[in-house]
This record gives C-alpha cells, structure tokens and sequence, in this order.
C-alpha cells in the first residue's frame, strides 16, 4: 500500500503534465496565428514596395510625358508666333496696297517701335524715317483714330507726339453733322479723352461716334475717333464731353502716315492772312 506522500506526488506530477500539455497545445494554435500575422505582415510589406516602385515607374513616365508635351507646346507656339507674323506683314501689304494719293492726302504704312505711356508728354518712335520718304507733320492714324503727329524725321526713325500728350489737341467733330470742337487727352488712360466747347444748342445722346472733323491741315476729314459718354457744363456755356477712343493709343504697334500734300500752301496763305 502506497504511502500518502507518494499518492499526493503522484497527483501533484500529473496535474504538472496536463497543465504543460495545456500550454504546448496552447503555444501551438498561438504560433499559427502568428504565422498568419506574420504572412499577413509580409504580403502588405510586398505590396508597399511593388507599388513604391510602380510609383517610380509611373513618376519618370510621367516626366517624360511633360517633356514631350512641352516640346509640342513650344512647337505650336513657334508656328502660332510664325502665323502672327505673315498675318501682320499681310495686314501692313494691305494697308500700302490699299492707301494711296486720296483726295489730296498722301497715305504709307508704318511701324511704332517705342511708345511712352506713363508721362503727360508721351511721345512715339517710328521704324521709318526721311529716305523711307516721312516727313514732318503727318498724321499718325489707324482704322480706328488718331494715334498722334510727326515732329521730327531722321533718315530711318521719326519722332512723333502721341495723342496722350497734354500739348496734343485735334479738331473733332460729334457726328458727320454736328458741332466741332478740341478733342484733347483726358490725361488719365490710353484710351481716353474730351471733347471741349460744344455750344449747349447742340443735342447728342452717350454713345455717339466722335470723328476728325476736316478742318485741321494734317488730318482729313471723317475718320471715327470714339464714342460719347457723360458730359459736364463749362461755364455756363458749353459742353465739356466725355469720349472713349475707338483706338488704345498705348497699345498700337503698325499705323499708318497720311501727309496732306497741299499743307505748306495752305499754311502760307494762313500766315499770309494773319500779317498786316
């Protein structure tokens, strides 16, 4: 007969294996799972790294994409700038082609080279000069008014008075029919001016054409210039008439010249006049 010590030893051994076996069956399922996990982890890393390189990939592609829509960019731009070019020359050909000796009036094409905007004496540069046959006191128009006057003629570049100039004043006229008066640079915008010393008599509505009248020497007559907006009171007297140029004198590039061939006779016989 085994002795209670031994029993108790006995029990208390078995109770160890069970609880050992326990834990061995317990380690195992918990390995498994941290295979999965483990797979699991591996399988996302692998993904990290074949879509950080699928990026790579996709960056120099894309790189390269931009460089060749770059150069076909610069392409069409280069065609566009070559386009603009025949268009200008055809327009400048029209305008030689198109102006000729009119009704006493000289006309020739020309280019601005260099224009002042921000004083209150601004002034232009012409491409042509003397042996391009400019001479001084032609008028400096386009289809849509008048840009400025000839000064002063080099052999390859004239100096000119551009409309926005406090000492330009043009003879102006409101409609084909009505009153005329100085048409003077408001002093503010390219694009800007007043028409002085209309009679109250006279009635006008905003947005009637402002045109060269034909009395001035350099200018012939008829050609639009703007179109009228507020006007103001002077005096009691007149009217003081905002205009609105047809043409941004800051912003023209090729002009034509018009020379009134029998100015120096007509100025003559004004001066003629005037002495006693």
């Amino acid at each position: 007969m085994r002795k209670p010590g031994k029993i108790i030893t006995i029990l208390f051994n078995a109770a160890i294996f069970i609880i050992l076996e326990v834990a061995a069956l317990g380690m195992l399922r918990s390995g498994k799972a941290q295979d999965f996990f483990i797979t699991k982890g591996a399988h996302a890393f692998m993904a990290k790294v074949w879509g950080g390189s699928e990026s790579v990939k996709y960056y120099f592609s894309l790189k390269q994409a931009n460089e060749q829509l770059a150069a076909q960019n610069f392409a069409l731009t280069q065609e566009l700038l070559a386009w603009r070019h025949d268009a200008e020359e055809a327009k400048r050909d029209s305008l030689t082609r198109s102006f000729e000796d009119i009704g006493g009036f000289h006309y020739m094409s020309a280019t601005i080279v260099k224009i002042s905007r921000n004083k209150q004496h601004n002034y232009l540069i012409i491409g042509q000069g003397s042996e391009d046959g400019v001479v001084p006191h032609s008028g400096i128009i386009t289809n849509d008014g008048v840009v400025g006057i000839v000064d002063a003629v080099g052999k390859h570049y004239s100096y000119a008075l551009s409309f926005m100039n406090t000492d330009f004043s043009l003879s102006a006229r409101l409609g084909r029919e009505g009153a005329v008066g100085p048409l003077v640079w408001d002093g503010k915008t390219s694009g800007g001016a007043i028409l002085k010393e209309i009679p109250l008599q006279y009635k006008f509505a905003p947005g009637d054409t402002v045109y060269t009248s034909g009395f001035s020497s350099i200018f012939p007559a008829d050609i639009p210039i703007g179109l009228t907006g507020e006007s103001r009171i002077v005096n009691g007297a007149t009217y003081d008439i905002n205009v609105r140029l047809l043409q941004d004198v800051g912003a023209v590039r090729y002009v034509t010249l018009v020379n009134n061939v029998g100015r120096q006779e007509i100025e003559t016989l004004e001066e003629e006049e005037v002495q006693p």
